[in-house]
């Protein structure tokens, strides 16, 4: 469903994001919302709220200590799904995004997510997106996707500490292991509407690796120091175990890798 964003509306639906949030503390099946989205073939996004929330994890996980505050002071909006084929066709077809379609693996494309692209690529999507709707889209921080992510949860997964079956895409997630991606609309959304953060494809966002939390931004911003060939990803994917696509896990890669196991979801500011 495409909206027309206007003050208005951003601020009505920062309040319903809001009470989905406190719903789903209290243990009530949150309420379901329509995403926005600026052009026909621009992904679909959920509005966040601001808000404080506890970042990584003082657990066995090095790369995920030390636990520590961030403050995410004004709201975004962000891909309800990860990028797809079909969105990124469009910028293929507007001669934006390179002479050749990424491999898909034989599994299909359409509704998959768009896997094979270099972090470099991801951010080529993001600023044909910013300059077709003059908006300004871009990869999310890593504090800013797991704030998402979490959508004021706590626990190991947006659902609980448990994997369960059937949750997510992933090497354990249930009886049969897929071996491949699933459509990005597979499984139940998180609280704030957005689906498969938890396994399916890893996702690249803005910051260089750092091989801890050490001096991360409290303000939710990129860290751009550090190792800076080496690009972090989270959410994990369909090949790794549950372990690696927890709300807290973090991992890196050369940013000039194509892998079928990483993908995207951008972030669009909001005024």
């Amino acid at each position: 469903m495409r909206l027309k964003i206007s003050q208005l509306f951003v601020g009505l639906v920062l309040l319903g994001v809001a009470f989905s949030g406190a719903a789903c503390a209290e243990g009530v099946a949150p309420k379901r919302y329509a995403g926005i989205q600026d052009c026909d073939t621009c992904p679909e996004l959920a509005i966040i709220p601001p808000g404080t929330f506890t970042m990584g994890n003082d657990g066995p996980h090095k790369f995920e200590r030390p636990a520590h505050s961030v403050t995410i002071d004004k709201a975004f909006a962000i891909g309800m799904f990860e990028t797809t084929f079909d969105e990124w066709q469009a910028c293929f077809d507007a001669g934006a995004c390179g002479t050749e379609m990424p491999d898909d693996h034989h599994w299909g494309m359409g509704n998959r997510p768009v896997i094979n692209v270099t972090w470099a690529e991801a951010n080529t999507y993001t600023a044909w997106l910013s300059k077709k709707t003059g908006k300004t889209y871009r990869l999310p921080s890593e504090a800013e996707w797991e704030y998402a992510a979490r959508a004021g949860t706590t626990a190991e997964f947006w659902w609980g500490d448990e994997v369960g079956t059937s949750k997510a895409n992933c090497r354990d997630c249930g009886p049969e292991i897929s071996h491949q991606s699933l459509p990005v609309d597979s499984f139940a959304p998180n609280p704030w509407g957005l689906y498969n953060v938890h396994g399916n494809v890893w996702e690249w966002v803005q910051d260089c690796w750092n091989p801890t939390q050490d001096g991360a931004p409290s303000d939710g911003s990129a860290r751009l120091d550090g190792d800076c060939r080496q690009r972090v990803m989270r959410s994990g994917s369909w090949y790794y175990f549950s372990k690696n696509i927890r709300s807290a896990w973090r991992f890196k890669n050369d940013g000039r890798v194509k892998s079928y196991g990483i993908g995207f979801r951008v972030l669009r500011e909001l005024p």
